[in-house]
């Protein structure tokens, strides 16, 4: 017998410890079995699925270009304004749906009371988009 022992005393005593190697033997022949049987269990269905147009319909904002000239004349897309017009106009603006996009552009020279009332007005009319527009530094 390989397990025996030339004790007499504990001959007859059972085994206290657990051999693992052949436990991690099988487990290791699993993990090998279920690694390359894995892939093969994944099928898929062959299907020939409708061609639809997947084009977002997102509507781009409409744009204000708002100009203040270095005198302080206000300019609605080109078009001369007060600043009491310009404020009407805002308001008008700021109810719709889509609020549009303020583009401002204020020469260097214009005072900056100007600007801001511009700002204020547009602000108070609910129109948040608003972008300076300025022209690169020549080098």
């Amino acid at each position: 017998m390989a397990f025996a022992s030339f004790d007499d005393k504990r001959s007859g005593a059972p085994m206290a410890e657990i051999n693992m190697v052949p436990l991690i033997d099988v487990m290791l022949v699993l993990l090998v079995i279920f690694i390359v049987t894995a892939p093969l269990l994944t099928h898929a269905v062959k299907l020939e699925l409708p061609q639809a147009s997947s084009a977002p319909n997102v509507q781009q904002p409409d744009k204000i270009e708002f100009a203040i000239d270095a005198t302080g004349q206000r300019y609605w897309n080109g078009e001369k304004v007060d600043r009491a017009e310009a404020a009407r106009r805002f308001a008008l603006e700021g109810r719709k749906p889509t609020q549009p996009e303020v583009h401002l552009r204020a020469d260097q020279s214009v005072a900056y009371r100007e600007v801001a009332q511009t700002l204020a007005d547009a602000g108070q009319a609910g129109l948040h988009k608003i972008g300076f527009i300025s022209e690169p530094e020549a080098k």
